[in-house]
């Protein structure tokens, strides 16, 4: 009978990938490949890290498994929660998923490892959840735990590859681990260049995991994605990334969020504009106001006035291959109280205080791409190591 509903299930799968993807060239996520990993799941007792972008097909992989009778024992739910989005650095309560009554471990906040409990009678863990390859993006700080814990309690851990929207660059300063945190923990630049699956060979390999201990990983690639496609993603990764656009910026300008500018939570185009009440008046302006996804913005409810880049794909200006800072001077340079600019949480998200120093200091764009050059050549040389997809 699990014969035949995996056949079932995988004559649905290639149908519901021709509907969401199209042509049969365009990339196929490893979560879809299950006749890949199947015998390596079947009979044992399984974890699944998994989120809202976690589906095969129309249905989520936790049913898709189900379905075929792997062993469920226990969810694990990153930042913004399991099946429906929360608020960026909202609490998700641990409890069961409604719709299977597996029990569901929340990875955000004050519980960010799993514990040798939680995995307690675990043979494999399985990571899968879409990345936007930003090194402050949370989802990859996860993995990295994942990994960690795994290796500490000999648990197998099995990564579900999916291609990355920013994979077709990588650059910005590298991490000084002395600032490691949970929106970057691992000496990278600021865009990783790396599928979740090459970033855990990565960090796995270079021994950047607690005591250098080495996790039992497998990676299931990806299909007819190569570093130079521009991939669609199909489900938002998370509450104010809704468009490709905003994916296409939010390494650039997610720095805003160490500083009194709004990056436009509270508005329909987060992380497509940025503004404040004390910046000139150019003929654009927005009003953050509590919305789902952004219960509780920066600047709520006052005029903020600033730039616009909504049509950014439209105008030519994405997808670029290189971080801009244009922006970020741009703002501080007219903003009129250069000491109250900058937050702390900025050296956090900057991964150091360098970058905030070279603004300060009057560097330009240009000048502060060329600080970079000796890390990014650096990091090639690792990168290069763990690709996947040449």
């Amino acid at each position: 009978m699990k014969r035949f509903q995996f056949v079932l299930l995988t004559s649905t799968i290639l149908t519901s990938y021709a509907f969401c993807f199209g042509s049969q060239k365009d990339p196929i996520p490893g979560s879809y490949r299950i006749e890949l990993y199947r015998d390596m799941i079947e009979g044992k007792s399984v974890a699944v890290v998994a989120n809202q972008t976690s589906v095969v097909g129309q249905s989520h992989l936790v049913d898709s498994l189900l379905n075929i009778g792997i062993n469920i024992k226990v969810i694990f739910a990153p930042e913004h929660g399991f099946r429906n989005l929360a608020d960026a650095g909202e609490r998700i309560e641990n409890g069961k998923d409604p719709e299977t009554g597996i029990s569901l471990i929340s990875l955000y906040g004050t519980h960010l490892k799993p514990t040798p409990e939680d995995l307690s009678g675990i043979d494999v863990v399985i990571f899968d959840i879409q990345d936007v390859g930003a090194r402050f993006y949370t989802y990859i700080s996860t993995l990295h735990y994942i990994l960690e814990s795994c290796a500490e309690n000999h648990v197998k851990c099995l990564v579900l590859d999916k291609p990355n929207p920013n994979g077709f660059y990588f650059d910005g300063n590298i991490l000084d681990t002395a600032y490691s945190s949970f929106v970057g923990m691992d000496p990278v630049p600021v865009v990783h260049g790396m599928t979740v699956g090459e970033y855990a060979q990565m960090i796995n390999g270079e021994g950047w995991l607690k005591d250098g201990v080495k996790c039992d990983l497998v990676v299931i690639k990806c299909k007819y994605y190569t570093h130079k496609t521009l991939y669609t993603l199909q489900v938002k990764p998370s509450p104010n990334l809704p468009n490709q656009t905003s994916v296409y910026l939010y390494p650039s300008i997610c720095f805003f969020e160490g500083t009194v500018i709004s990056c436009g939570r509270g508005t329909s185009f987060p992380f497509q504009v940025f503004g404040n009440p004390d910046l000139p008046d150019r003929g654009f302006s927005f009003t953050p106001e509590s919305v789902p996804g952004a219960k509780n913005p920066p600047l709520p409810g006052v005029k903020c006035y600033g730039t616009d880049l909504s049509d950014a794909i439209k105008k030519g200006m994405a997808p670029k291959p290189e971080l801009n800072l244009d922006w970020l001077i741009g703002a501080y340079n007219d903003f009129p109280q250069k000491d109250k600019f900058f937050t702390p949480y900025f050296d956090v998200l900057a991964g150091g205080p360098v970058l905030r120093e070279q603004i300060q200091n009057g560097m330009s764009g240009k000048q502060i791409h060329a600080t970079w050059k000796e890390g990014l050549e650096k990091f090639s040389k690792i990168r290069k190591k763990y690709l996947l997809y040449k």
